[in-house]
């Protein structure tokens, strides 16, 4: 798959999650086998880009390219305006987001609210692409609501605009992230269009990720809350997807090299007491549906220092670690 000149290899996608994917969480991401980790949301308007949120969601220092960018708004020339700044400050790939489900992000008419103006959707890819010179990607729900699953309109509206690639979910806006994502109408704008496609919604495991591509048809798949404590599922899919077999549940020991370096990167770009209330998240992420590390998430979190959040999650999986071997032996 390629988005414009740059090869997204492996196809697998880390979609862009506001308050997740960071610059700590897309460097793991990568290293972990995504082939593309698209930023956290944007904010258009320009009062806020000096803000030291927006200063760090802007810091693509030592990342890999290419870097991707995700604006948020409503404005197409605000739009176009925060394009211009993004490449500007390293993104090689401008994502317009049109799929955010949440209420506030709607109700400023963003995200997937969009969606419900089609003639604002051309104007805003239209204004976007106009606005720089690297390829500019949209992402997409299939509709507003099950009533108006306009997706396929919309897709042929941002491909005349000169959109260089699709991201869909799965699911309207009207479903938020309820009930199952459906692909039928991620397979029809597949088939519609000439522009690479990427599916996205519940593509949670190595088989999944094969049955989605199969149905759809599509060029690659956008994985985002799968990630979430499980950032090795890139590497997972890619190995499945290549041969067919799946690897073997990472060690105690890897796991945990995994979290200390993510805790290390998010303490450093952060700073202790920030990075440590951030890290408390992806703690409890790791931690979830698995019984066995229930314990170690009610400790871990309340953890206050960044060494002391590396203390106690060295002693549970080196426990863990010691349990497992004396279980084989």
């Amino acid at each position: 798959m390629h988005i414009g000149p740059h090869a997204i290899v492996p196809n697998l996608i880390l979609a862009p999650m506001a308050g997740v994917t960071d610059k700590p969480f897309r460097q793991l991401c990568k290293q972990l086998g995504a082939g593309l980790a698209v930023s956290e949301m944007t904010i258009s308007d320009p009062k806020l880009w000096h803000t030291r949120k927006s200063r760090l969601r802007m810091d693509h220092d030592g990342e890999p390219t290419p870097i991707a960018v995700q604006i948020a708004g409503y404005d197409p020339q605000m739009l176009a305006d925060a394009a211009r700044y993004n490449v500007d400050h390293g993104a090689e790939i401008i994502d317009i987001n049109m799929g955010c489900p949440a209420k506030k992000v709607c109700n400023v008419w963003s995200g997937s609210a969009l969606l419900q103006d089609e003639a604002l959707v051309a104007r805003i890819c239209d204004a976007v692409v106009r606005a720089v010179d690297v390829p500019v990607t949209l992402k997409i729900r299939t509709g507003w609501n099950r009533a108006n699953r306009n997706g396929l309109i919309i897709a042929k509206i941002a491909e005349a605009a000169g959109i260089a690639a699709l991201a869909v979910h799965g699911r309207t806006r009207e479903d938020l992230y309820q009930g199952a994502a459906e692909y039928d109408t991620i397979r029809a704008i597949k088939q519609a269009v000439s522009i690479p496609v990427s599916a996205n919604g519940d593509i949670d495991t190595p088989a999944k990720a094969k049955a989605v591509l199969e149905h759809t048809g599509c060029d690659a798949l956008l994985i985002g809350r799968a990630a979430q404590g499980r950032p090795w599922i890139f590497r997972e899919i890619a190995h499945f997807l290549a041969t067919g077999n799946c690897l073997p549940e990472p060690a105690p020991a890897a796991v945990r090299d995994i979290l200390l370096g993510h805790l290390d990167a998010l303490h450093a770009f952060y700073g202790e007491v920030q990075g440590v209330r951030i890290a408390r998240k992806h703690l409890g992420w790791y931690a979830k549906d698995r019984p066995e590390n229930e314990a170690f998430r009610h400790v871990v979190v309340r953890a206050e220092t960044a060494s002391e959040q590396r203390r106690l999650t060295i002693d549970y999986f080196d426990r863990l670690a010691d349990s497992a071997w004396r279980d084989a032996a």
